[in-house]
């Protein structure tokens, strides 16, 4: 089955006779309502091959200059030789200091270029390096106004925290010996055709009251993500952040892996063993702000508050309370640049989920703007030029060194050609968060009884979206499991949870309710919301309790920042049922491939019975939403003329439900209209349950 999203912008990009302009207005063939916006569609295209023509001219091409960790930071040369290079402009003097040193600022002074690198080579002593392994080091500044600034290097690669000390973190000069560096095994798995997306954090992947390890979750987590048919995992939290209740997004040290989970070693044994398991990894990268820090962050780095970051107000985002990146100055893009190749590079990541899209494309960074949809909204003076253009390099840079890398973007807007490649005029992510989805259904379970659902408006906000350009949808991510907000099952039983969830007790309306309800939300969004799925740990079985990581709020407790993954493994509790529900389904699409198979087409959407029908990928879907109404012998319409076998349902026992549909049943087709299909069946469809059918004999179109 091809990708539909794919095949559009393919056939666009080599379809007989499409000739295509070669500057940013292709997307226009795709979707001509972007016709009054082809100035801007020019000048982004224009700006982003600018960039890379220069990066041609003065660097060698980007691939050359997005490898600024070969330049900037710690690097040892083959004779032990250490060389260390900082940009910063607006400083008179600068020198490393350390442990290696006595931290003595007149010792080891730096050279400064006429582009305003400082640089230092430090000889090895008796053939090793003069600086340890592990050890502690600054690089110590004198502004133009003469004021004594030290800072953790910009772009090192391992700091660490001792709270008992203080809050900030110390640089240190990572260089561990041959024996004691990871070295890779196994190759990358190829970009799958369905992206079955595990969102989890390393930190709170423990039952355990602490702080999990990389180590701890390569053994534990990555099994459990196989076995649920997931093929993706998407790590969140991991360049290192001051403040660990952000949830990793303030970070100060853009090119070094949180140590409080280990060692980047142990980072890299969790990459490596995810590959040969099949898993691709994709990391959450922050792109969108950084933490303010000075001490220990970008912030003020050289004495002056527009380094990395645009002065002003223009540099600040009031809400986060961190800074802004200058996507407009080289140096800049250098940066950033590097940093999406070392984390590829270094520690073998397979692409990145970009946080806060949103934020980076508009100067209102999305605050107060409610997106009407309407099209000048994404094209006026609102929208930053510089990073919009930021992310087409980003997108094109990363696609054309790793042909199998995926990119996602986290955006509420809807910006056009977001998902489209550079070539047709696009932003060039490979998916996009369908973030209407979850706010759609928390809706739906605050404001609507049961009877009262739409589910018409349901497959519209389901299949709303953009032609051409793939979508990931999710019925919860990461968001709706904070404090303050409550999951799917939360908001479905609330305190019955706590007391109802054991088999040894009848189950309840509010827990049957529940159950139900959490598995066909699951299954609706997974088949009919886009060309990929999310499930954020512990979310598959109904975690029973919110997010909330150790801050002074809570006492530091990290009572709720774990997940309790030991529930699914206790027989008497029914979070073993959602948990193998949640398996059943991701095998089943494994199977069948519709997330990768054209939109679906729906036939059916019944406000009075609840019934949602549709076919997708071969399969054809039953929701029966209705609250207490089972219907039998009930008629669908079905293109494919053939028998059907049930493939999945939401009903068996296995799967917590009442099996009430014979799992042997077969179904025939008839010839003849039905809602738009060219043959029908009946089926038995009890309430508040699924079927996912599939062709087990087709029917011979010739006599």
């Amino acid at each position: 089955m091809t990708d539909i999203a794919e095949q559009s912008a393919n056939t666009l990009l080599s379809g007989p006779g499409a000739g295509l302009p070669n500057d940013g207005t292709g997307v226009i063939k795709l979707d001509p309502y972007l016709s009054p916006f082809k100035d801007a569609l020019r000048r982004r295209y224009s700006k982003a091959q600018e960039w890379i023509k220069k990066f041609a001219d003065v660097e060698g091409g980007i691939e050359k200059f997005s490898k600024g960790t070969d330049i900037f930071g710690f690097n040892v040369d083959k004779d032990n030789n250490i060389i260390y290079r900082e940009w910063a402009p607006n400083v008179a003097e600068a020198s490393l200091i350390g442990d290696f040193n006595s931290w003595d600022t007149k010792t080891h002074p730096m050279k400064r270029n006429e582009f305003g690198v400082w640089e230092i080579v430090i000889p090895a002593v008796d053939g090793q390096p003069a600086i340890p392994h592990k050890s502690k080091i600054k690089i110590s500044m004198v502004t133009k106004a003469g004021a004594r600034i030290d800072r953790l290097p910009a772009w090192i690669k391992y700091v660490t925290q001792d709270l008992t000390v203080s809050p900030a973190y110390d640089a240190r000069f990572w260089n561990p010996p041959e024996a004691e560096k990871y070295t890779f095994k196994h190759t990358r798995p190829k970009k799958p055709l369905s992206a079955r997306v595990y969102e989890a954090h390393v930190g709170i992947s423990s039952p355990e009251l602490r702080v999990t390890t990389f180590k701890e979750f390569t053994k534990n987590m990555l099994p459990r993500i196989k076995d649920l048919g997931y093929n993706v995992i998407q790590l969140m939290a991991i360049m290192e952040h001051a403040y660990y209740a952000s949830f990793g997004y303030q970070v100060n040290n853009f090119f070094a892996a949180s140590s409080r989970y280990g060692t980047p070693e142990d980072l890299k044994e969790l990459v490596d063993t995810a590959h040969s398991l099949g898993l691709v990894v994709l990391l959450d990268v922050v792109h969108s702000h950084a933490s303010k820090n000075v001490l220990d962050g970008l912030n003020e780095f050289d004495g002056t508050d527009n380094l990395y970051f645009h002065e002003g107000g223009r540099g600040r985002h009031d809400q986060w309370d961190s800074r802004l990146f200058n996507y407009g100055n080289y140096e800049v893009m250098r940066f950033l640049l590097s940093n999406l190749r070392f984390w590829m590079d270094e520690y073998q990541f397979d692409g990145f989920r970009f946080d806060g899209v949103t934020s980076m494309l508009y100067h209102h960074h999305g605050i107060g703007s409610g997106f009407s949809g309407g099209y000048h909204e994404y094209f006026g003076a609102d929208v930053d030029e510089e990073a919009v253009v930021y992310l087409m390099v980003a997108n094109e840079m990363l696609h054309d060194l790793y042909p199998d890398c995926i990119t996602i973007a986290e955006d509420v807007s809807g910006m056009p050609a977001l998902c489209l490649p550079l070539s047709l005029g696009g932003v060039g992510f490979d998916y996009r968060l369908a973030m209407a989805i979850p706010d759609m259904w928390i809706k739906i379970l605050k404001e609507k009884k049961d009877e009262d659902w739409d589910v018409a408006n349901i497959c519209w906000t389901l299949t709303n979206r953009r032609h051409g350009e793939k979508t990931i949808a999710y019925c919860e991510s990461h968001d709706q499991a904070l404090v303050g907000d409550k999951t799917l099952l939360m908001h479905l039983c609330d305190a019955e949870l706590y007391d109802n969830m054991s088999v040894l007790s009848p189950m309840t309306p509010v827990i049957s309710r529940g159950m139900a309800l959490h598995k066909m939300i699951r299954l609706l969004t997974h088949s009919l919301g886009g060309e990929g799925y999310l499930n954020f740990e512990g979310n598959e079985f109904g975690h029973p309790e919110w997010l909330d990581f150790p801050r002074e709020g809570n006492q530091n407790s990290f009572w709720y920042a774990r997940r309790q993954l030991n529930l699914t493994e206790d027989n008497l509790l029914r979070y073993k049922d959602l948990n193998e529900f949640d398996r059943q389904m991701n095998l089943t699409e494994n199977h069948y491939g519709w997330l990768h198979a054209p939109e679906a087409y729906v036939s059916l959407k019944n406000e009075n019975d609840k019934v949602i029908v549709f076919e997708r990928a071969g399969c054809v879907f039953i929701f029966n939403f209705h609250p207490w109404q089972s219907f039998s012998d009930y008629r669908i319409g079905i293109d494919t003329a053939g028998t059907y076998k049930i493939v999945l349902d939401t009903d068996t026992k296995e799967v917590g439900g009442f099996g009430r549909v014979e799992p042997s049943t077969r179904f025939f087709t008839t010839p003849m209209e039905w809602n738009g299909r060219k043959n029908w069946t009946h089926v038995y469809i009890p309430s508040r349950s699924a079927l996912v059918l599939a062709i087990e004999s087709p029917v011979s179109q010739h006599s």
